[in-house]
């Protein structure tokens, strides 16, 4: 007998660290269990980061994607759907979308497909293959998925999706684990009153580019060098970066000035230690890491790429400077130094707008209109 809370199969390349996977996992985490169950099918696996689904019910299957085209991989999908018989089909992102045929071909009604964000090698959304896949595969899908206004238009008026075919839905973030901090904590770097730590967190990788915010610091403390003494760093996370990171603060002589510990589970805590939030990078979707840094209480410098410029209001819960521009960067770090003032204003507006635009109840509430095909 088949159970009767309907299931949803969703299809990802890789369940690891990142934000379409931290979003993912905050929406099967939060949406009631009489609801809909969940199945993750992943093209390249998944890493302890599954450990974070807080449900036991959730079915994980590795794909066991080949390198190159794997053209096995669709009988291998088209298998497990008939086995599951889900009730919808949830694909996201290019690397996920061709998922879509092998779910119209075993009867799945609900097909919907998001999009998240744009890769390191198609930053502009105009890579002719991608485009033609787009434009080939999304007429299978029965509804679309947006997660910033950037990418809806780009759906709508590159790839020719009806606008009544899609949803745009912000990511949420969870108030009550990312708050304000109370004072600094003695048990992490930095701890002393008076420092303004600048901070980063996320996968350090060439589409992040991590590099460019330490190149940013070390021109700051080249343009201001009084701010040697108050002036920190912060980046959390692992990846390709890293060490390229660490050896231009070794060689400039800052090492000393920032942390660089890895991969950590307690990013929330480390949030807290930060006064100001900084991505650099070069394309996003809706980044998680800016909406839990703004209900942290942090102001954020972010790049004008994707939708950031729909969470960061310029000089009001932050300031905004153009791509792969250290100079530019180092700019705005040197006007919250200057400005201690306007860090705790730009941090309490980016809280309240945390609270009120991008609560985890308004995005679970959104995905389930779609799920439940009242959009």
């Amino acid at each position: 007998m088949k159970n009767s809370v309907p299931l949803i199969a969703h299809v990802i390349h890789r369940l690891e660290v990142g934000g379409l996977e931290n979003g993912l996992v905050n929406l099967i985490n939060h949406i009631p269990e009489d609801r809909y169950r969940h199945a993750i099918l992943c093209m390249k696996g998944h890493s302890d980061f599954s450990k974070r689904i807080k449900r036991r019910d959730v079915l994980l299957i590795d794909l066991e994607k080949r390198e190159g085209h794997d053209l096995m991989l669709y009988h291998r999908i088209w298998k497990h759907f008939r086995e599951l018989k889900p009730d919808i089909v949830h694909t996201r992102n290019l690397a996920a979308l061709e998922a879509v045929v092998p779910a119209m071909l075993t009867g799945v009604k609900r097909r919907i497909h998001s999009e998240h964000g744009r890769d390191l090698n198609d930053i502009s959304g105009n890579n002719w293959k991608h485009l033609l896949l787009r434009r080939t595969l999304l007429p299978a899908a029965s509804h679309a998925i947006a997660l910033s206004r950037d990418l809806e238009d780009y759906l709508h008026d590159r790839i020719g999706v009806p606008r009544r075919k899609i949803t745009q839905i912000y990511n949420g973030v969870d108030t009550e684990k990312f708050h304000p901090a109370k004072g600094r904590n003695a048990a992490l770097p930095f701890p002393e009153s008076g420092l303004v730590v600048f901070g980063t967190a996320g996968r350090m990788q060439p589409v992040k580019d991590q590099t460019s915010l330490v190149r940013a610091f070390i021109r700051m403390l080249e343009i201001a060098p009084q701010y040697r003494k108050i002036a920190r760093l912060m980046m959390i996370g692992d990846g390709p970066l890293r060490s390229e990171a660490i050896a231009l603060l070794e060689d400039s002589g800052c090492m000393e000035l920032a942390w660089l510990p890895g991969s950590r589970d307690d990013v929330a805590d480390i949030m807290r230690q930060m006064d100001v939030f900084v991505l650099p990078s070069l394309s996003e979707g809706i980044s998680n890491t800016i909406l839990e840094a703004m209900a942290t209480g942090l102001p954020v410098i972010a790049t004008m790429v994707g939708g950031n410029t729909e969470l960061v209001d310029e000089n009001g819960t932050g300031l905004l400077v153009p791509a792969a521009d250290p100079g530019a960067l180092a700019g705005a770090m040197i006007r919250y130094l200057e400005n201690p003032r306007m860090i705790a204003r730009h941090g309490s507006s980016a809280r309240q707008k945390a609270e009120r635009s991008f609560s985890m109840e308004s995005m679970v509430r959104a995905y389930l209109q779609v799920y439940d095909g009242k959009r």
